[in-house]
């Protein structure tokens, strides 16, 4: 990689916005960024310049190049010394009703970037911090928001996914994710709170995000999953990443099961209490030891939960797509949403 040193750029006209595009145009395109990526990095250097250019009249743009062991990306930061904002928090935050950024026109900041900060004081005035990683080539992405039954084969792991609308329902408030990437394996089961299109709308926003940022830390991905959702009524969600075959990770928060067979070994998964969309709680992410052998459902409420790998005989060593389709089919309620997903690791069947 060629490379690319930080750039610094006063800000005090609107005439240096165009330097500052340019100027993170090349940058990107240098560490990597496709052309897509690269112009929304561009558009939200756009965003900060015009800001500042806009409210103070005067402040510094500077790029930086990020390596974190070997991860890369850049990292913008608009700082000014203008007097500083009295509830900084409102520049990110989302309108109940309309979804837009109150009064600031940074909501390419909010969306676009992988994470933001944002300090500011009356005697230091202003300072905007945000990153956006360089992504590896991912397998495509699975959007699924209607009628399914997919089974997928993602080498050494097996997926299946069966979910439907409530009954007499268009909209389908449960979305999943399905996404792999240089050896792991990231799932995840998120349920729009209610039913109808506004589940559904709320379910496809935090699945955008999660589509769009699969290779984060689970408790980032959380964060800027409920940042996505802010404008929406809210999800609960639950995630588990596969780093190889005898390791896993998970969180959840609200009310996704987490079932898993493991023969007689104990298994235990936390559940937090909550949802997002309203504010970033903190999520505990949690390790696991995994064997080839054992299989992971996840499950919206609309499955009734109280049920045993016994009511199933001979049922945990199905296919993944067997056992979502039968547990859907038993276990579905007529008054909700309901979706079933189902890992399995170890040899994989074409």
């Amino acid at each position: 990689m060629q490379k690319v040193t930080s750039a610094q750029i006063s800000v005090g006209q609107f005439f240096d916005c165009a330097v500052a595009q340019e100027t993170a145009r090349q940058i990107a395109h240098k560490l990597g960024f496709a052309a897509q990526p690269s112009e929304e990095i561009v558009l939200v250097v756009t965003e900060l310049a015009s800001h500042m250019a806009r409210h103070t009249g005067s402040g510094v743009l500077t790029l930086r190049l990020l390596d974190h062991d070997g991860r890369i990306g850049i990292e913008v930061e608009a700082e000014d010394h203008h007097s500083g904002i009295g509830n900084p928090d409102h520049l990110f935050r989302e309108s109940e009703s309309t979804g837009a950024v109150l009064d600031s026109g940074l909501d390419a900041v909010q969306h676009l970037m992988d994470d933001r900060e944002i300090r500011s004081t009356a005697s230091l005035g202003t300072r905007i911090l945000c990153r956006r990683w360089l992504r590896p080539k991912a397998a495509p992405a699975i959007v699924v928001s209607a009628i399914v039954a997919q089974s997928i084969v993602h080498r050494p792991w097996q997926v299946g996914v069966a979910t439907r609308p409530c009954h007499m329902g268009a909209a389908n408030g449960d979305a999943f994710v399905i996404r792999e990437c240089d050896g792991r394996l990231l799932v995840g089961l998120v349920d729009g709170l209610g039913h109808g299109e506004a589940a559904q709308h709320a379910a496809l926003a935090a699945q955008a995000y999660i589509q769009s940022n699969y290779d984060l830390p689970l408790d980032q991905l959380f964060w800027g999953a409920s940042s996505a959702c802010r404008s929406t009524r809210g999800v609960v969600m639950a995630l588990a990443r596969f780093d190889s075959p005898t390791s896993m990770t998970s969180a959840n928060l609200g009310n996704i099961e987490m079932r898993t067979w493991t023969g007689t070994q104990r298994f235990e998964i936390t559940v937090q209490r909550g949802f997002l969309g309203a504010q970033e709680d903190h999520v505990h992410v949690q390790p696991h030891r995994w064997h080839p052998d054992w299989t992971l459902v996840l499950h919206s409420d609309g499955l009734r939960g109280q049920w045993q790998w016994s009511d199933f005989p001979g049922l945990e060593h199905a296919p993944p797509q067997t056992v979502a389709n039968q547990l859907l089919k038993k276990l579905a309620k007529e008054d909700d949403d309901a979706t079933v997903l189902v890992v399995k690791s170890g040899s994989a069947e074409p």
